[in-house]
C-alpha cells in the first residue's frame, strides 16, 4: 500500500539521495586512502617506499658525469 502512495518526484529524491550517498562514500574513500592508509609506506603510488629515498650522492655523479659529458 506505502509503494502506490509514493510519487514520481518521491522516487526522485530518493535516487538523487542515494547518488549524493554513494559519491560521498566514493570521495571519502579516496582521501581515505591519499592521507590514512598504512599499506602505501609513506610512498603516494604505493610502491612500498623505495621511490621516497633520496640518494644525495648518486645524484652528485648523475650531474658530475653528466657535465663531464659535455
Amino acid at each position: 500500500m506505502l509503494l502506490l502512495a509514493i510519487t514520481s518526484v518521491e522516487i526522485q529524491y530518493l535516487l538523487i539521495g542515494a547518488l549524493f550517498i554513494a559519491a560521498a562514500f566514493y570521495v571519502g574513500r579516496i582521501f581515505y586512502r591519499a592521507f590514512f592508509s598504512k599499506t602505501a609506506a609513506g610512498c603516494a603510488k604505493g610502491c612500498g617506499g623505495a621511490c621516497g629515498q633520496l640518494d644525495v650522492d648518486s645524484l652528485q655523479r648523475t650531474i658530475e658525469a653528466r657535465a663531464a659529458a659535455k
